[in-house]
């Protein structure tokens, strides 16, 4: 199970309606990054047959099954400032994280 904040659902939701699609924001796991696994996020027309579903406000998260047994347990949230903006990841299975934040490892 994940959680979405109100934050990031609202976002999700102005995301896909700026690309003119009803789907849903894809969260997903691959070898990569600083730390030997990395976050991937991508606009989906439509779910698969094996994703998990996990909604909130309206906006819906997609999360294949090996994904999710990395991503069970994360917060999704979405943060503003003069500084940056964009989604920020609180996984409880990671272990360490790159300075970034967008890398992390599970060892």
């Amino acid at each position: 199970m994940i959680q979405i904040t109100e934050q990031a659902a609202q976002r999700i939701k102005q995301i896909l309606a700026k690309e003119g699609v009803t789907g849903g924001l894809r969260l997903a796991v691959q070898g990569g990054g600083c730390s030997g696994l990395s976050y991937l996020f991508k606009i989906e027309t439509a779910e698969r047959p094996t994703d998990h579903i996990f909604a909130s406000d309206g906006a819906k998260v997609l999360i294949d099954p090996k994904s999710l047994v990395y991503l069970d347990g994360l917060t999704l949230d979405y943060t503003e400032s003069l500084m940056q903006s964009g989604f920020v990841i609180h996984n409880p299975n990671a272990q360490k994280t790159c300075s970034c934040g967008t890398s992390f490892s599970v060892q």
